[in-house]
Order: structure tokens, then C-alpha cells, then sequence
């Protein structure tokens, strides 16, 4: 064991050796690389006390450098980096949820390599509104009067309420009454707002005698919640839109629309049920609707408000709009891809969100088996890296709370490795750059074509060698 010891190479001389292999390391951070190199040895010395090493030549430098150099660049790369998602959830709130179109990510560039007219007025050359930025292309799309945009739908309803609702009672749902991601639950954003929150119905019923049997002096305002993110099934009913409407026209009282996700596309062509359009719960009677920018929309992360003019500009005038408003990226990446939308067809294969969802599970199927093929050519040529590969039907989802229980068939690509265990190997690739994450199933480890772009099959690919390998000599 002893000579096993003395076989490990001296930390300078491994950095030299980095520094020849990859010239880009010569200008890493001396001390976080040197840091690096010793925590590696320090696993090798481990795995030489468990009795995983048999001979001194298994721990030369040049036996270990491709490990050594894997090690390190993973120690070096960034907190935020760019990952593969091979799970099949087109929306992946882990993941950064979607994925902007190119349109967007060179509005992007733009606005963030030189100054911009975020807040010029390019008629009088004075101080303008980046409210107006992106105001014109929303009423378009949705038909509303007006339009503003902060920061999450969450904060589009915080604003919402703290503008009409403060002090008084909003009357909603009490099936309605969803905890979105986070554990962030929609009283607890009323309460915050200083609203009052008054429940009306049953968990699975709820009637307009509900609803105008709770409306008193204090009432604000009626709010219906989209359960974007859950269904109930069975002996359910709830008040439709139109219905609503009327009565919070007949009591003055202005009638807010949370769609959570929300969506400018009717995807009921493609398999999907007939969610509520934003222009759709507009055209029925409600007076503002919420919506993210981030989720089946396919934009940047933000809150998108439409509605009413003269309650749009109230919202404005609220010194809480200041904190929660968007800065000059967001912005850039929404009106790119709101711009899009003004051809839906152009939207649907230009939006990666859009794209994604409506693969067509004969498109996938051609996907699965042309990516089989590539991994069967690059993996199976070496015993660290040879798998078993099959394909499987099975289902993605849409995800980011929209569409739930609602499969969109696909069809996945199973790796079965021959030197370790498909856990080991999900493992391996949260640490290769870029990572890889995919599923787990019956014993296998998968990917779904769904949200995998045939552009990064040669890093993907490259990774499932490295993480293979890994996995394989235990460097996990």
C-alpha cells in the first residue's frame, strides 16, 4: 500500500501537466486549482485504502490525467451553466424553465452590450417608459386595453391586490386555492398584499350563490385562480367566466383572472385539452389577467398584466410597481418573443417551448432511434463505455404547473450500463460540462428526444463517455 502512496505524482507537477493538456487552464485561479488536485488525490488515496488500486502503474499522472483533467475543469466551470435536459419536461422550473427562441437570445446581446433606450422617448429624445415597450405588441396579442409587466406572476398578483384589494375582501374558490412552486401558497401572497382573503364553495363545487352571497361592504374584488397546476376530477363543477363576470359587473366590482401559466396558443390540435387563452378569459368579462413570461408563453421570466386601461394605469401609478418592475434583458427577450407571435405558425417552430410541446410522437419516435444508433457507434467501442440500449414507449409533460396529468407520448432511449449501475451513472453526469439529467426507469437510465436538440448530440454524446468512465472507475 505504502508504494501505492508514493505513486501519486506532486501538485505542481499535476498543475504542470493540466496546463500542457489544456492551455486554457494556465489561466485558471492558481490556488482553486491546486485545491482541486489535491481533493482528487485525496480520492484516489481512499479508493487505494478500499483496495481499489492493484498496481503503482494504475496512479501515474498519465493513467489518471484524463480523470485529473475532467476533475478539475468540473471544479473550475461556473455555479450557473448551460445543462442538457434529457427528462422530457418541456418547462423545467429546475432547469430555468424554457428556452428562449434565437430571436430572443439576440435581443439579449443587444440590449446587454452597449447602451439602450430602456427609458428614451424617441420622439422627444427626453425620459420615456420601458412600460411602453412591449405595451402595444400585448394588446395585440390579447386583446386587452392595457399592459404592464414585473417581474413573476406572482408579483403581478401582489401588485394586483395591494392596488385594488388592500384593506378589503377578495372573494375566491376555496377550490381554487393552489400552492405553486416553492411552497408558495396564493393566500399567503393575498396576505402579504393586505387583502383580506374570503373563501366561498366546497374543495370539488362551487355556485354564483356562493360567490353573491359573500359579497359584502368590505369586498374588493372576485378573483378566480386557474389550477394550472393540479385537477379535480369526479363530481366537480365551477362557475364559468361569463357567468362570473356579470355578477362583478353587477355589484362594480372588478373581476381578476390568474392564469397562472397562461398561454396565447390553443393547443387542442395537438392532443392538449382546451386551456383558457389569455385572450380568450379577456374576451369573457375579466377585467385583468396574470400570466408568466417564462412558462408555456416561452419568454424570459416575468409577469405579463393585461386588462382595463384605466386599471392598468392605476397599477402604474403604485410605488410597489418600481420594485417589482423588469430590467432592460427581460424586456429585450419578451418583445422578441411576443414579436413572433404575430405569425402563430412562425411562433410555434421558432419558440423552443412551442416546438418542444408539439413533437409529434412520430417525430419522436424517429428521433429515439436515430439517437440510439449514435450511441450505440460512440459507447459500445470500449468496455468502460458499452451499454445496453433499447427503446421504450413512455410520456413527457409539458411541466412549470401547466397541463398536468395531461401525457404527451414520446418515446425514450434506455441505457443499461455494462461497468456500473444506471444510478451511478446519473450521478457521473452531474458532474461532466455541460451536466446531463435525464430519468431513471425500470432500471435504466433514459433520455426523451422531447427536449434533447439534435445540435448537442456531439456533447452529448462526449459527456455520457465521460460520466460512463467516471462511473466506471468509481470517480464519483
Amino acid at each position: 500500500m505504502n508504494e501505492l502512496f508514493r505513486a501519486i505524482p506532486a501538485v505542481d507537477i499535476c498543475l504542470a501537466a493540466l496546463c500542457e493538456a489544456d492551455p486554457l487552464m494556465i489561466d485558471a485561479p492558481r490556488s482553486l486549482a491546486r485545491d482541486l488536485v489535491t481533493a482528487f488525490w485525496d480520492q484516489q488515496r481512499k479508493a487505494i485504502r478500499e483496495g481499489r488500486y492493484s498496481t503503482a502503474g494504475q496512479l501515474t499522472l498519465e493513467a489518471r490525467l484524463p480523470d485529473l483533467l475532467a476533475h478539475v475543469r468540473a471544479g473550475l466551470r461556473s455555479r450557473f451553466s448551460a445543462a442538457l435536459n434529457a427528462t422530457g419536461v418541456v418547462v423545467h422550473t429546475n432547469m430555468g424553465r424554457s428556452v428562449l427562441a434565437k430571436e430572443a437570445r439576440e435581443a439579449v446581446i443587444t440590449a446587454a452590450t452597449g447602451y439602450c433606450n430602456l427609458e428614451l422617448n424617441m420622439e422627444t429624445g427626453g425620459r420615456g417608459s420601458r412600460h411602453a415597450l412591449v405595451e402595444d405588441l400585448l394588446c395585440r396579442l390579447t386583446g386587452a386595453e392595457s399592459a404592464l409587466v414585473v417581474n413573476n406572476n406572482a408579483a403581478a398578483v401582489l401588485l394586483v391586490l395591494d392596488t385594488f384589494c388592500k384593506g378589503g375582501e377578495v372573494v375566491v374558490s376555496r377550490g381554487e386555492l393552489v400552492e405553486i412552486g416553492g411552497s408558495f401558497r396564493i393566500p399567503e401572497v393575498m396576505e402579504k398584499s393586505g387583502a383580506t382573503l374570503r373563501e366561498v364553495g366546497a374543495t370539488n363545487r362551487t355556485h354564483l350563490r356562493d360567490y353573491r352571497a359573500a359579497i359584502n361592504e368590505n369586498t374588493r374584488a372576485l378573483m378566480r385562480v386557474h389550477t394550472s397546476n393540479y385537477r379535480i376530477v369526479g363530481f366537480h363543477s365551477a362557475v364559468p367566466l361569463p357567468e362570473l363576470a356579470e355578477l362583478a359587473k353587477e355589484y362594480n366590482l372588478p373581476l381578476i383572472e390568474d392564469l397562472g401559466s397562461g398561454s396565447l396558443t390553443d393547443f387542442s390540435s395537438f392532443g392538449l385539452p382546451n386551456e383558457p387563452t389569455v385572450p380568450s378569459v379577456l374576451a369573457q368579462g375579466a377585467d385583468i389577467a396574470t400570466f408568466s413570461g417564462d412558462k408555456v408563453l416561452g419568454g424570459p421570466q416575468a409577469g405579463i398584466i393585461t386588462g382595463r386601461k384605466h386599471m392598468i394605469d392605476k397599477l402604474k401609478s403604485n410605488p410597489l410597481t418600481r420594485a417589482l418592475r423588469c430590467d432592460k434583458l427581460c424586456l429585450a427577450a419578451l418583445e422578441a418573443t411576443l414579436r413572433l407571435y404575430l405569425d402563430p405558425e412562425k411562433a410555434r417552430q421558432s419558440v423552443p417551448t412551442l416546438r418542444m410541446i408539439c413533437r409529434t410522437a412520430e417525430e419522436l419516435d424517429k428521433a429515439a432511434r436515430s439517437l440510439g444508433t449514435a450511441l450505440r457507434k460512440s459507447l459500445n467501442s470500449s468496455p468502460e463505455t458499452s451499454c445496453r440500449i433499447s427503446l421504450q414507449a413512455d410520456v413527457s409533460r409539458v411541466g412549470g404547473g401547466a397541463f398536468p396529468q395531461y401525457d404527451l407520448p414520446t418515446t425514450l432511449v434506455c441505457l443499461k450500463p455494462a461497468a456500473c449501475s444506471p444510478t451511478a451513472l446519473k450521478a457521473a453526469l452531474l458532474r461532466t460540462d455541460p451536466p446531463l439529467i435525464g430519468r431513471l426507469e425500470d432500471d435504466s437510465f433514459c433520455l426523451d428526444p422531447r427536449t434533447l436538440d439534435v445540435a448537442d448530440r456531439p456533447v452529448l454524446l462526449r459527456v455520457l463517455r465521460e460520466a460512463l468512465a467516471l462511473a466506471a472507475n468509481g470517480l464519483i
